[in-house]
Order: C-alpha cells, then sequence, then structure tokens
C-alpha cells in the first residue's frame, strides 16, 4: 500500500535531522587520538566527549518522550534540531576538554529529541506490518549519519582540525531546522494531536508494571554497551593494533555504517525470509563472528569484510528489538520509545567508560572479543523473546 504523500515528505524531513543527530554522534570516536594530543590527556580522559553526549542523550529521553505525546512529535523534533545547531557551534568555539566535554553534553542533550520521537512518530503512523520496513528507511538516514560522522569526522580532524567537523554539523542542523517546523505547523493545523492519558511524572514507572517493557528495556541497556562501547574506541584500536592514521582508521569503521546501510535496503527481502526471529538470531551471531575477527585478526585488511559484516548483522538484530519497542506500549509511544532511547544510551555510556579502560590497560582485544560473544548469546535471547506472531495494533491516528 502506498503511503500518502505528505508522510513521505515528513519522513525525509525526518531523516535529516536524524542524520545530522547520528553524525553527531559518531563524529568525535576519531578524533580521540587527536583530542588526546592536543589537550595532553588520556584516552581514557578524553573518551568523556563520546560518553558525554550519549549519558545526556539518554537522560534526555524521559523528559522529550511525555512532551512529544503532548505537543505533537514532528514539533519537538523541530525543536531538538534547533539546539542541535547552537550545541554544535559552542563545541566549534570550545577552548578546552572541559568545555568541549559540556558542548558535547549539550549536544546530547538537543539530538536526544529526534531519533526516538521519529520511531514513535512512524509508530503513530504506519501499521505493525510495514512498520519494520519504513523503520528500515528511517535507519538508512541514521546510518547515513554514522558514516559520515565517523569517515568524514577524520577526514576533516586529520585534513582541516576538529573543529571544522562541527561547524559543518551546525550548518547541516540549521538546514534540517526550518522546514521541520513548517511540518509540524502543518501536521498541527491539519490535524489536532491526540493526548494520551496524563499520568504524571510517573508514566515511564507506570509502563514498568509490564513485563514486556521491562524485557525489550533491559535488553536495550545490554546491547547498547556490548555494541556501541566497541564502536567508539575501535578507530583508536585500529590506529595503534595495526598503525593506521586517523583519518585509515575512521574509513574502515565507517563500514559498519556501510553495512547497517544495507541492511536498511535489504530489511524487506530479509524480513520476509528470515522472520523477525531469524533477524535476531542470525543479526547476533553473525556481528559476534565478525567482531572476533576485528579483535584477533593480524592484518587491518581483515577489518574491511568484518566491519562490513558487522553493521548489517547489528542492524538485524536492532531493527527487530527498535519494532519491538514501538510496540510495547502504544497508547504511551513517545514515552515508551524514549525510555529505550534511555536504556540504549545508558548502556552505551557503561560500554564506552568499560571499553576506554580495557584500551588504557592494553585489554582491547579481550573487550571486543566479550562484547562480540554478549552481541551472539543477546540474539539468541532475542529470537526466543519476540512473539511467534505479529501482535495486534491499533490503527495509525
Amino acid at each position: 500500500m502506498s503511503e500518502p504523500r505528505s508522510l513521505q515528505q515528513h519522513l525525509r524531513l525526518v531523516g535529516i535531522a536524524a542524520f545530522g543527530a547520528m553524525a553527531a554522534m559518531r563524529c568525535t570516536d576519531p578524533m580521540l587520538g587527536t583530542l588526546s594530543a592536543e589537550f595532553g590527556r588520556s584516552v581514557g580522559d578524553v573518551s568523556l566527549v563520546v560518553s558525554a553526549f550519549a549519558i545526556s542523550y539518554g537522560v534526555l529521553q524521559l523528559g522529550y518522550g511525555p512532551l512529544g505525546d503532548r505537543i505533537g512529535k514532528l514539533r519537538v523534533i523541530a525543536l531538538a534540531a534547533s539546539g542541535c545547531a547552537v550545541a554544535s557551534a559552542f563545541a566549534m568555539l570550545a577552548w578546552s576538554l572541559d568545555t568541549l566535554v559540556l558542548a558535547r553534553a549539550l549536544m546530547g542533550a538537543t539530538a536526544a529529541g529526534i531519533v526516538p520521537l521519529a520511531m514513535a512518530w512512524i509508530g503513530d503512523s504506519v501499521g505493525y506490518a510495514q512498520r519494520q520496513e519504513t523503520l528500515a528507511r528511517l535507519l538508512g538516514a541514521t546510518v547515513s549519519g554514522m558514516i559520515a560522522g565517523q569517515w568524514l569526522g577524520a577526514w576533516f580532524t586529520e585534513a582541516l582540525g576538529w573543529r571544522v567537523v562541527f561547524a559543518v554539523l551546525a550548518v547541516v542542523f540549521v538546514i534540517a531546522a526550518w522546514p521541520l517546523w513548517r511540518a509540524a505547523s502543518a501536521e498541527k493545523n491539519a490535524a489536532p494531536v491526540t493526548v494520551a492519558p496524563a499520568r504524571g511524572r510517573l508514566t515511564l514507572l507506570h509502563l514498568l508494571g509490564d513485563g514486556r517493557v521491562r524485557w525489550v528495556l533491559g535488553i536495550a541497556a545490554v546491547e547498547g554497551a556490548l555494541m556501541f562501547g566497541v564502536l567508539a574506541l575501535a578507530p583508536t584500536f585500529l590506529a595503534q593494533q595495526h598503525g593506521l592514521g586517523t583519518g585509515s582508521a575512521g574509513a574502515v569503521i565507517a563500514l559498519f555504517g556501510v553495512g547497517g546501510f544495507l541492511y536498511s535496503r535489504l530489511a524487506r527481502r530479509l524480513l520476509g525470509r528470515l522472520g523477525e526471529r531469524g533477524l535476531a538470531a542470525w543479526g547476533g551471531a553473525l556481528v559476534g563472528a565478525s567482531l572476533l575477527v576485528l579483535a584477533w585478526s593480524g592484518h587491518w585488511l581483515a577489518s574491511l569484510p568484518a566491519c562490513l559484516l558487522a553493521g548489517s548483522a547489528f542492524y538485524m538484530l536492532h531493527a527487530t528489538l527498535q519494532t519491538q519497542a514501538t510496540q510495547m506500549a502504544p497508547d504511551h509511544r513517545g514515552t515508551a520509545v524514549a525510555g529505550f532511547a534511555c536504556l540504549l544510551f545508558m548502556g552505551q555510556s557503561i560500554g564506552i567508560v568499560a571499553v576506554s579502560a580495557a584500551v588504557d590497560h592494553g585489554l582491547a582485544v579481550e573487550a571486543i572479543s566479550v562484547c562480540g560473544i554478549g552481541l551472539a548469546i543477546l540474539g539468541a535471547i532475542v529470537a526466543r523473546g519476540v512473539g511467534a506472531r505479529v501482535p495486534a495494533a491499533p490503527c495509525p491516528r
């Protein structure tokens, strides 16, 4: 069934903002070595520019979710994109590591209102049967942002300096914010926002009373710790292990995003052939094997197919979990999906700290291996937990 033209247009606009949010999230991964040298601090210390973003990104979901349910998800996304432009400009002007960490925290706090609410908005607008395919289109935008953040972030850092990266991000968010404001206004005029029953500040706590919600959120936290802890430190690992330059290491890890983009193009076929359970099980197994290759390969060339496969496989698992998140509490979808993002990125921050400490103590190979094995096990757990039949869903509003 074809989608309404307005839905397609709004999805493209949301995709631009999501692209910027993911580029902002991943752009500092290849900078860590450069920032370490510039500020005279260890890799573990400068990794705060990554974890500060992740922590604020996760915590602020708790506010954006209910706000999106109440005043409209597109409007909140537009507001968040505007805030990201300001925070990016602040990061560009940072004069010390502490101010850069603060700017990154503000970037995470504003970017928090984009991707999770975009997922919730899709959940409101698209039926369950078509939802994973539509979410895959959003995924195409987010992983493109990851590619740009890691690859162009590495290139700009090496060729023009790390400040240029944040200048470019500020421009991207300005470009996204204006049409989003217009789209949000058009949506408001076309149909009033349906307000979910208010439960005050206890809304998320109320949702946690549902065992299914607790299961999805717990899995999200573990997934974030295992995958994104490795992803943040992988460029530094490749540089130290194989002697690659900042730009080359960033380009190799950007293949993770390319793999995710390939999954987004093949999602419909894979879903039809494997089903949700098969996507989760095969995704976990393949991403685990890929990380073991990344950790133990004796030559950097082996990292190329490993990163590409890891990206595709991880999003087979993650997209399945995302779809479950959009359906676990349909009457409070913004709040529920925001809780999912909160736990995902709180897990990421823990993973980054743990893997950073391992790198500082010369245990990077062991840490990546543990994460790979853990993801393989997690894929099997998710496959068993996903229902055999598609759950019933109310018609989109």
